[in-house]
């Protein structure tokens, strides 16, 4: 790559470290230098010489809390994984392994789902997270996902045929998690939109959106990803002129942001079509398409995902809250959860991962709260093991209070 083609912003820098300060992993380990030395401080010296780029970028969990307090509106974050991308040397070890099942989604629900009830009881037996603890470094204190007997995409095929019939159109980008860990979620999903006489249509071939790629450093298949969407979000829009719209904060951010300044995949004809769900339904709602919704009297606790907030889209989510009857609504003073996607599955990581989102966790155990609401789903994972609180998206309380 020429120096022309390089992100220079790094020369926006004023060098003031409120990045480092805001960097959760920072807080926690001690190892890692911070966003600061890593991204533009490290990228000055990296263009002189890839010598001096350091492994302990892989430290960075990519939750871009550092872009959000950035006054100069430095992209740290992307500087990091830009580097990575270029720098690093996978390693021959076990632990690689590890790394290829956590990021490649796709592949792994495939497999994974037809054999459901026995994947699951495979890996949380005690013995068997011990054995993984002690040689791919999975820690034992962690649960993996649990897996749907059964995608999204295969319900939705065979309950979901008349929505084309509706005057309104949008098509769902549903991500990995909905397919292959929680279709009730884009089930969900299809009763609010179809609620406001909006279809949903599902893309011809999507794939993940790449961040648990990016984040193991599989940056190829990363890309190869992204291509794929884009096509497929092209044909999408060309047919219906519709918005795509994801039930993942961190699938639309990645979609939106990831795609051109982390993995040189152009979807400038596409972006301004991506929306997260809360900012589609909130425009919806102030526009006078309003689904009748009965009174929920819960408590509830709010907890803003890096991803969202890195983009303001919390603030969507928090008023189309506030708009369900009888709902009572606390927004924490959030931060990290720590989990950070496949951050915190780590043996590695697990102890600076607990200890980022050790003040969240207090919070919601204080907090007396019926539910937990969260718009990402690795925080969900977080917040329901350390909490024990059960944990649900936005769209699943909406689902709850339509009549």
């Amino acid at each position: 790559m020429s120096l022309l083609k390089k992100d220079t912003s790094f020369d926006q820098c004023i060098k003031c470290t409120v990045c480092t300060v805001y960097c959760p992993v920072a807080k926690a380990n001690p190892e890692y230098p911070g966003p600061k030395q890593c991204g533009p401080d490290g990228e000055r010296l990296r263009i002189k010489s890839p010598e001096f780029y350091d492994e302990t970028l892989k430290l960075c969990t990519n939750c871009k809390r550092c872009e959000t307090a950035c006054p100069s509106g430095v992209k740290i974050g992307d500087m990091i994984a830009v580097a990575r991308d270029e720098h690093a040397k996978m390693p021959l070890n076990i632990k690689t392994i590890r790394d290829f099942v956590l990021s490649h989604t796709d592949l792994m629900g495939t497999v994974a789902t037809p054999f459901a009830p026995i994947v699951n009881t495979i890996t949380s037996i005690k013995p068997v997270k011990k054995i993984m603890h002690k040689t791919i470094g999975v820690h034992d204190h962690k649960s993996l996902p649990k897996y749907s007997h059964g995608t999204f995409r295969r319900w939705y095929k065979q309950n979901c045929t008349s929505q084309a019939l509706y005057p309104q159109q949008v098509h769902y980008f549903h991500g990995c998690f909905v397919n292959y860990n929680h279709p009730q979620l884009g089930k969900d999903f299809v009763k609010v939109m179809n609620a406001m006489s909006i279809g949903v249509q599902l893309l011809d071939k999507e794939k993940c959106c790449g961040v648990p790629l990016i984040a193991n450093g599989f940056f190829d298949k990363a890309k190869k990803n992204a291509k794929l969407n884009v096509r497929n979000f092209e044909a999408a829009i060309e047919k219906y002129n519709s918005s795509i719209v994801s039930t993942s904060s961190t699938c639309s951010f990645t979609l939106r942001e990831e795609y051109p300044h982390v993995l040189k995949v152009d979807n400038a004809n596409v972006a301004d079509k991506i929306e997260y769900v809360t900012r589609f339904l909130l425009k919806q709602f102030m526009n006078g398409n309003t689904p009748k919704m009965k009174p929920i009297n819960k408590k509830i606790v709010y907890h803003t995902p890096c991803h969202l907030e890195r983009t303001g889209g919390n603030l969507y989510t928090i008023e189309l809250l506030k708009m369900i009857p009888g709902l009572e609504v606390v927004v924490l003073d959030s931060q990290c959860c720590g989990l950070a996607g496949t951050y915190g599955f780590k043996t590695e990581n697990y102890d600076t991962s607990i200890a980022i989102g050790e003040s969240l966790f207090k919070q919601i155990r204080q907090s007396n709260a019926d539910f937990a609401i969260t718009d990402c789903e690795t925080c969900k994972w977080q917040i329901e093991e350390n909490t024990q609180l059960e944990t649900i998206h936005p769209i699943s309380l909406l689902a709850m209070a339509i009549q």
